[in-house]
């Protein structure tokens, strides 16, 4: 999966962005997002394994893996976003050592939100699958829209201005897109067999999705279909595919806000915990 260095920031900087971000956010959350989020369900894919985070993931569910300098889990900075942006029912997709998460969870009252779980099934592969056995069993049934956010992303997204987009242009699903993505490796430019130019790790030039889906209910009927035949599923490689072809309008929101994927042992120990108290002290 895609991942980001943490970027070296100007202090005085960074505190100015940061208190303009919480009035606006503030104010998104007390004027316009109370109305697009509060039928809006949040699910939080957190079932898988987490083998490229291994040895990590013998111990912990990869999502309950401690970040920053309180050492709280990675999924609790996903739980605390939502409810900053009003996102009050949450549901999370478990599996794998999902205990820890129920455990630890419970039902949301210490975060002033509710969380249910739904168990990934079996006969149900993929995030897509999961997505699908959820919805199957109802857990779905209250959503208008449905805010789907993989489990081992670490991000400041503003949820509520995503979701206002999302609404404002009827999209059917919406992916939130990063324009400032570099390649990982140094890329060397040719002339026949000659290298004339090397590059390290240069801007990609395209929008990368950094795992945060909304989703219209009526995207439920499409994945139902793609389940017919389908038993192993992916939401990008399958559900948003489909709709696309389909052209029923899959939009994407750009946004500059930070984003880390930890689906790496190595990402994991380049992740600055002081960093993380920086960027998301107005969580706590």
């Amino acid at each position: 999966m895609l991942w980001l260095l943490p970027c070296v920031i100007n202090q005085d900087v960074f505190l100015e962005t940061r208190i303009k971000s919480k009035f606006i956010y503030f104010f998104e959350k007390q004027v316009i997002g109370v109305s697009l989020t509060q039928n809006t369900v949040g699910v939080i894919l957190c079932g898988g394994e987490g083998k490229r985070l291994r040895p990590l993931t013998y111990y912990f569910q990869k999502a309950m893996i401690p970040i920053g300098s309180q050492q709280k889990p990675l999924l609790e900075y996903i739980v605390r976003l939502m409810k900053y942006h009003g996102i009050n029912n949450i549901v999370m997709l478990i599996g794998y050592k999902g205990q820890q998460i129920v455990n630890y969870f419970n039902d949301g009252e210490r975060y002033s939100v509710k969380i249910s779980y739904v168990w990934d099934n079996p006969e149900f592969g993929g995030n897509g699958g999961a997505l699908y056995n959820a919805y199957l069993k109802g857990a779905l049934d209250d959503a208008e829209n449905i805010l789907v956010y993989y489990g081992d992303i670490l991000s400041d997204i503003n949820l509520s201005e995503m979701l206002r987009f999302h609404d404002e242009r009827g999209f059917i699903s919406t992916l939130a897109l990063s324009p400032n993505y570099r390649v990982a490796v140094g890329v060397a430019e040719l002339d026949g067999e000659e290298v004339v130019r090397m590059v390290e790790k240069p801007p990609l030039g395209k929008p990368v999705t950094i795992g945060v889906v909304a989703l219209r209910r009526k995207a439920l009927d499409v994945l139902h279909e793609i389940a017919e035949t389908k038993r192993d599923i992916d939401i990008m490689g399958d559900l948003i595919r489909v709709l696309i072809e389909r052209r029923l309008r899959v939009g994407g929101y750009l946004t500059s806000a930070f984003w880390f994927d930890l689906g790496t042992t190595e990402a994991y120990e380049k992740l600055d915990p002081n960093e993380v108290d920086q960027r998301f002290g107005f969580l706590f």
